[in-house]
C-alpha cells in the first residue's frame, strides 16, 4: 500500500492541480485586444454578436448578455414579474444566487429536495412545496446535467408557474435532442472562469418569449430605452431622447468581455467533448471502487459535466470527509465542495429557515466532493486524480 502524502509519503503529483480552470489561448487574447483598440469596448457590436451566437447555439429565439450569472438570475426574476409575497421554489444543493435572486425581489425562496441518485431538483419534492403564493420554480441542471424537464414543465403548466432554468453549469448539454437554453421560460447562464466557456465574468438569459426578452432588455440597463414603441412621454425628440419607463440595474456586459465570449464560444464543442471524455474515465476508474459513490444520469441528458462530483460512502471508510479532502490536497489534487446547502447559511438561519428541511440534500451533502475537471487537463492529469483518489480509499477503507 503507498503511504499517503498527508502521513509523510510521496504525492501522486510535484504541482497542485485545482478543481477547474480557463483555457485561454492565443486567439482569445486577440480578440480581446482587437476590441480594446476599437471604437467600441462597452455597449457596442460585440455584445450584440455574442447576443445573436449563444441565441443560435442554444436554439433560443433571444439573448440577452449581462455582466454575470447572479445578474442573470435576478432579471430573470423581475421579467418574471416575482415580487413581496410571492415564493420561489429552488434547490439548496446550488450556488446561494440560485436563491437570492427571489430575495433581491423581495420574494421568498422554498427549497425542494433533491433525487439521491442524481442530485437534481426532484419533482415529487417540488409539488409538494406548491402554495398560493408560489410563482416560479428555479431549477438548476447541477453539475451539467439536466433536470428532469418534462415532470417540471408538467408541474408549471398546472400551477401556471414561470420556469426559470438556472444552467449555469450546462452550457453545452442537450435535454431529448434540444440544447439547454431553449426549453424553460428562461434560462440563465455564468461565464465564470471555472464554467465551459468564459468571459472572466459574465452572464446571459435565453428566451423564446417576446413579452419576456423585453423586461429582460430593460432590466439590465436601469429600465431605460430609447425604443419609441416602449416611451409614454414626451414626443421623441431627436435619436439623443431615452425615456426610463421601469425602474432597472446596471448589468451590462462589455464589448471586450463578449468579444473573449465570441472567441471561446467557437470551441465550446470542443470543449464539451473533452469534458465528456474525462468524464467517462472517471466513470470507468470508480464505477466498482469501494467507498465511492457516481453521480447517475437521467437517459434524457446528454450532459456537458461542469462539476465531477464523487460522494464518500463513509460506512465504508474510516476516515472523515474533511481527512479524505486533506489527504488528496497533500497529494497536489485539490478538491472543492459543491455545494453548502443554502439554507444552512447564518443570513437564512437568521430569517427562520431550519436545519432538516431537505432530508436528502443534507445528507448527500456531508459526502460529495470535486475532483478536477476541466478541457485542459492532460491525459496524465486525469490518470494522477484517479491514482490519488484510489490511494487515499486504500489507505482509509475499512
Amino acid at each position: 500500500m503507498e503511504k499517503l502524502a498527508i502521513n509523510g509519503g510521496e504525492p501522486v503529483r510535484k504541482e497542485k492541480i485545482f478543481y477547474g480552470r480557463q483555457w485561454i489561448e492565443e486567439d482569445d487574447v486577440q480578440a480581446v485586444s482587437d476590441t480594446l483598440r476599437s471604437n467600441y469596448i462597452t455597449c457596442g457590436p460585440k455584445v450584440s454578436e455574442f447576443e445573436k451566437r449563444l441565441a443560435e447555439y442554444t436554439g433560443a429565439k433571444y439573448a440577452v448578455a449581462l455582466s454575470n450569472g447572479t445578474a442573470a438570475l435576478h432579471c430573470a426574476c423581475i421579467a418574471a414579474g416575482i415580487g413581496p409575497g410571492d415564493e420561489v421554489i429552488t434547490t439548496p444543493i446550488t450556488f446561494a444566487a440560485s436563491a437570492n435572486c427571489a430575495l433581491y425581489c423581495g420574494a421568498r425562496p422554498v427549497f425542494a429536495d433533491i433525487n439521491p441518485e442524481t442530485y437534481n431538483i426532484d419533482p415529487k419534492s417540488i409539488r409538494e412545496k406548491i402554495t398560493d403564493k408560489t410563482k416560479a420554480i428555479v431549477a438548476v441542471d447541477f453539475t451539467g446535467q439536466a433536470v428532469e424537464y418534462d415532470e417540471i414543465r408538467k408541474i408549471c403548466d398546472e400551477f401556471n408557474l414561470i420556469l426559470i432554468e438556472d444552467a449555469a453549469h450546462s452550457l453545452a448539454t442537450s435535454y431529448n435532442g434540444k440544447k439547454i437554453g431553449s426549453l424553460a421560460d428562461m434560462t440563465t447562464f455564468s461565464f465564470h472562469p471555472v464554467k465551459t466557456i468564459t468571459g472572466g465574468e459574465g452572464g446571459a438569459i435565453t428566451t423564446n418569449d417576446d413579452e419576456l426578452y423585453k423586461r429582460l432588455v430593460l432590466a439590465h440597463i436601469h429600465g431605460i430605452t430609447h425604443d419609441e414603441s416602449l416611451m409614454e412621454g414626451a414626443p421623441h425628440e431627436g435619436i439623443w431622447y431615452y425615456e426610463q419607463i421601469s425602474l432597472g440595474f446596471n448589468y451590462r456586459i462589455t464589448d471586450f468581455q463578449a468579444a473573449l465570449l465570441l472567441s471561446q464560444l467557437k470551441k465550446l464543442d470542443s470543449f464539451a467533448a473533452r469534458r465528456k471524455e474525462i468524464v467517462k474515465r472517471y466513470n470507468e476508474a470508480f464505477k466498482d471502487l469501494e467507498g465511492i459513490i457516481i453521480q447517475k444520469e437521467i437517459p434524457q441528458s446528454d450532459t456537458c459535466r461542469h462539476l465531477y462530483i464523487i460522494r464518500l460512502d463513509l460506512d465504508k471508510l474510516t476516515c472523515t470527509r474533511r481527512q479524505f479532502f486533506d489527504a488528496m490536497s497533500a497529494e497536489n489534487v485539490q478538491c472543492q465542495i459543491h455545494y453548502i446547502p443554502v439554507y444552512w447559511f447564518p443570513f437564512y438561519q437568521h430569517m427562520g429557515y431550519e436545519k432538516g428541511l431537505c432530508p436528502n440534500a443534507e445528507e448527500i451533502y456531508k459526502g460529495i466532493m470535486s475532483i478536477p475537471l476541466y478541457p485542459r487537463m492532460t491525459d496524465e492529469d486525469v490518470e494522477d486524480v484517479i491514482h490519488a483518489v484510489k490511494k487515499v480509499v486504500e489507505n482509509y477503507k475499512r
